[in-house]
């Protein structure tokens, strides 16, 4: 009877993990550039940027994505919905679990991607910079030829370990109802009583992912630590 609940539950359970798999590329690709971009606030000559780079990712890593997500989803939509309904609107209006869970676990990522990204630029040997200063290099360019090769050989472990964290993060917008990986296979657990079978599933799945990430990051991190001494 399990093989057979296993096999009417795997359809949707491979569309969650597909789904997990989404939104934690999604929330990827936005914490990179909130990481840069917070970055470059902690590390600027003036104090405002440095205060609200600081401030953001400070404050967001001492909140658990927990209540970041629970806060979004219903305090959210009620606030949207009142700013709504001061335009004239008629009706509710909804934040998305899709929305709610790349939104917030960017937002996360962004936080802790800000103090990976400065702790490698910190690492960039002084005199590369002064260099591509006295070859007359915008920041912009600099910036894009100097710094961001510079710093990915640094960057890249820590990277490689927040996105295995957020894989593993996006089971909690199950608290919402959203059918990711983890929201399905508490459904599939329920209704069949196979709880071992379908939380050994959902342990599989989610190690895949986190084999094969692992083995993406190795082979960047040894492209770009090419020509190193003892890469």
């Amino acid at each position: 009877m399990s093989s057979d609940g296993l096999l009417a539950w795997m359809g949707p359970i491979l569309q969650g993990a597909l789904t997990t798999v989404e939104i934690a590329l999604l929330a990827y690709a936005i914490g990179l550039v909130l990481g840069l971009l917070g970055a470059g606030a902690r590390l600027s000559p003036w104090p405002a940027l440095r205060v609200l780079g600081t401030g953001y990712s400070t404050l967001v890593r001492a909140v658990p994505e927990l209540l970041l997500i629970i806060l979004l989803y219903y305090a959210g939509s009620q606030a949207l919905s009142a700013a709504y309904a001061a335009l004239g609107g008629d009706g509710q209006l909804a934040i998305s679990g899709f929305a709610t869970a790349v939104g917030v676990l960017a937002f996360v990522q962004g936080a802790y991607m800000t103090e990976v990204f400065r702790g490698a630029i910190l690492a960039i040997p002084r005199g590369q910079l002064e260099a591509a200063d006295a070859y007359g290099f915008s920041r912009a360019s600099r910036f894009r030829r100097i710094v961001i090769p510079a710093m990915l050989p640094n960057a890249l472990p820590g990277m490689s370990n927040l996105w295995l964290i957020l894989v593993k993060d996006t089971a909690l917008v199950s608290v919402i109802g959203f059918e990711e990986l983890f929201f399905t296979v508490q459904q599939a657990a329920a209704s069949t009583r196979a709880y071992f079978l379908f939380y050994a599933v959902a342990g599989a799945l989610y190690l895949v992912m986190t084999l094969g990430s692992n083995a993406l990051f190795a082979r960047a991190e040894r492209h770009v630590r090419r020509g190193q001494v003892g890469a």
